[in-house]
């Protein structure tokens, strides 16, 4: 049976980082594994610049009030998990570097998909998870802002596709996967037929997830709408699939179903890359 030994939750003192931290401890208590919670998010000096123009004294005011946005993040973290369970860390300023280097010795992230407004840009850049997930190589769980209280996966849709990705996302999911009520996988012809699709349920089986296997004609430049459709219909409480991507540009790095499924999310997705 594949294992889930260390559990990564990125904190950040939002509504949304109290899910992720209590969703985090049930996986942890769930699988045997440690969870360990990383307030990482961008300093106040880094955030406003051009403040410092306004004089040095501004300086000091800045240091306080990220000392109070910390105490406040602790606080919601001591509040919603036992701190024997759970560990806390902090850092801040570069919060993308200081996730991905704590990534590299952790099983699976647990990341918030951004929310809507001038909120979502109040701890951490705008390329946040999709930097993390792409530097860090590493599988993360993100979960929905609309999202009010975790809930291990037990209806589980994998979105299957013969590449690099999405084996990697198969195997990082395979704990939660072999403790699923039920596991359905779609594949999608998308012009070319469809090959391939026999072995990832002879791979399942072998690691003792029995799975069921859709297949699904792929509608042209709507495929992640068309994923998240499938999802609902199916009830799952989490989508398991690969994370496509190249280069720095982030805005554009990105597939275009994976930046729709991280737009437009409304249940937990496990991304590897």
């Amino acid at each position: 049976m594949s294992t889930l030994k260390t559990i990564l939750v990125h904190a950040d003192g939002t509504p949304q980082s109290a899910v992720r931290l209590r969703l985090g401890e049930r996986l942890a208590a769930a699988h045997g594994a440690t969870a360990r919670a990383l307030y990482a998010v961008t300093s106040s000096l880094t955030r406003f610049p051009m403040a410092l123009a306004a004089g040095a004294d501004i300086g000091p005011t800045l240091v306080e009030l990220d000392q109070q946005r910390r105490d406040a993040a602790h606080a919601q973290y001591a509040a919603a998990v036992d701190p024997r369970r759970v560990a806390w860390q902090e850092v801040t300023d570069l919060p993308v570097a200081d996730m991905v280097r704590a990534a590299f010795y952790a099983d699976l992230l647990l990341l918030g998909q951004r929310p809507p407004g001038p909120a979502g840009a109040a701890d951490v850049p705008g390329d946040f998870v999709s930097s993390v997930i792409l530097d860090s190589g590493r599988p993360a769980l993100v979960l929905p802002h609309v999202l009010l209280e975790p809930v291990l996966p037990r209806r589980v849709l994998v979105a299957w596709k013969a590449t690099r990705e999405s084996a990697r996302a198969v195997t990082a999911a395979l704990p939660l996967l072999q403790q699923a009520e039920t596991v359905q996988v779609v594949v999608f012809d998308e012009g070319e037929g469809i090959r391939d699709e026999q072995p990832i349920s002879g791979y399942l089986a072998a690691h003792g997830v029995s799975a069921t296997l859709k297949k699904e004609v792929a509608l042209e430049h709507e495929l992640g709408a068309q994923l998240l459709s499938l999802a609902a219909d199916a009830q799952a409480d989490l989508l398991v699939m690969g994370c496509y991507g190249h280069g720095r540009a982030r805005e554009w790095a990105l597939g275009g179903v994976t930046r729709t499924v991280l737009a437009s999310m409304t249940l937990p997705v496990l991304f590897s890359h």
